[in-house]
């Protein structure tokens, strides 16, 4: 069965996180990305630990952050600030429908590798470029990094305890999700692209900015702002909109309550030994819930603490309310749901053996996504890749004898 995206090529410029993960979701469907890598120290990501990898042989390998962003590719070790780079670059340009990089603003330019170059010589390309800012406006120029984004970008004003509770004040999310929606965003714009390409035989230049990702993903915070004049403020893990939506503890640590009806409220309560809550008309519709949110959390806190998680957890099964366990990321990966949808691989390599990797969670019926090719080690695919451009043995030991590869 054929790959959703077989015969796209890719070549992937770009470092550290935003566009590694946009060309990972591009290999996942199939496509052949050429990961273009500086000799020597390669992506940062490499060196981002601890933790790192252990080799099959017991040695120190890349750092395990590197791993979450590239399998699925093939490593080219090319320095293209010298000119037989820019050559290789051009060559490798004029073949492929997708370039991906995350340079700053015109840093491409001068080394004849931005879009309105590469366009010349391949009118068909889609030239993806990510920044922190965009390619206009009066930051263009500024490096953008996912933790400034998130504070830029409002995300830090509603993520952590009010400054009132002990232990408030911002906080960024746990994750860099900035740099991820990045490249989910630019996944989308990418295969857009080369959807647009089929009617009109032309590609062009796509502009994703992490801090306009960080705007657009604001989703219904923003609208209460925009919609409704009200500037969110943090309420911890609890939501704006909906309540109760937030940690209650319990006997024997906390859960997690997602009541997003009242039918769901009313079985909250029957399960909590209290059903006339549900009919207090300060309680009644998800409206006054939010009227009366301390009176409503105080009351169900005492109430939660009567009964274990698992109970908890059983109770809304039992009783159809949404409840579940706070877990650390190793009960993830030991849930039997995640289990079942296989969100864990296995991924063979020559360097570190069997590696296990998250799995993408496209799940598609037709074009399934494979796992047959592991996180490339620094260079690995550099002759194999310069071989298919046509060079021979002799230029590509000149190539390294030059430090361009």
């Amino acid at each position: 069965m054929s790959a959703a995206l077989e015969g796209v090529v890719v070549l992937d410029l770009s470092r550290i996180l935003a566009g590694p993960w946009s060309t990972q979701n591009l290999a996942d469907l199939g496509a052949d990305v050429i990961k273009v890598e500086r000799p020597g120290p390669g992506d940062d990501t490499r060196s981002w630990g601890p933790p790192f990898v252990t080799t099959a042989d017991g040695g120190r390998g890349d750092a395990a952050y590197f791993f979450c962003a590239n399998r699925g590719k093939r490593s080219v070790t090319l320095d293209f600030t010298k000119a037989e780079g820019q050559k290789v670059i051009l060559e490798l340009a004029a073949r492929a429908d997708v370039l991906v990089e995350n340079y700053k603003v015109g840093g491409l330019k001068k080394y004849g590798l931005d879009y309105d170059s590469l366009a010349k010589v391949n009118p068909g390309l889609i030239y993806c470029s990510i920044t922190g800012f965009g390619q206009t406006g009066p930051y263009a120029e500024r490096p953008g990094y996912d933790a400034l984004i998130q504070a830029m970008g409002g995300l830090m004003s509603i993520t952590g305890e009010p400054d009132a509770v002990p232990g408030g004040g911002p906080q960024k999310v746990g994750v860099a999700v900035v740099d991820i929606f990045t490249g989910l965003y630019a996944t989308s714009a990418i295969l857009a692209a080369l959807y647009a390409r089929t009617r009109t035989g032309k590609g062009q230049h796509i502009d994703v900015a992490l801090l306009d990702v960080q705007v657009a993903t604001l989703a219904n915070q923003a609208g209460n702002y925009l919609l409704g004049g009200q500037v969110p403020g943090r309420l911890g893990s609890a939501h704006p909109s909906i309540v109760p939506y937030q940690p209650f503890a319990c006997a024997d640590g906390y859960v997690m309550l997602a009541i997003g009806n009242d039918t769901q409220f009313a079985a909250l309560c029957a399960a909590a030994g209290c059903p006339q809550v549900a009919d207090d008309s300060r309680f009644s519709t998800n409206a006054q819930r939010v009227a009366h949110r301390d009176l409503l959390v105080g009351l169900l806190q005492e109430r939660l603490n009567t009964r274990t998680i698992d109970e908890w957890c059983a109770l809304g099964i039992e009783q159809g309310f949404p409840c579940g366990p706070i877990n650390t990321i190793d009960r993830v990966f030991d849930d039997p749901q995640v289990k079942a949808r296989t969100m864990r691989v296995d991924v063979p390599s020559g360097r570190y053996g069997a590696l296990p990797l998250v799995a993408s969670p496209m799940k598609m019926s037709g074009t399934p996504v494979t796992y047959t090719s592991p996180p490339p080690t620094l260079g690995e695919h550099t002759e194999q890749v310069l071989t298919e451009l046509g060079l021979n043995p002799q230029v590509i030991q000149a190539l390294r004898d030059g430090g361009v590869v």
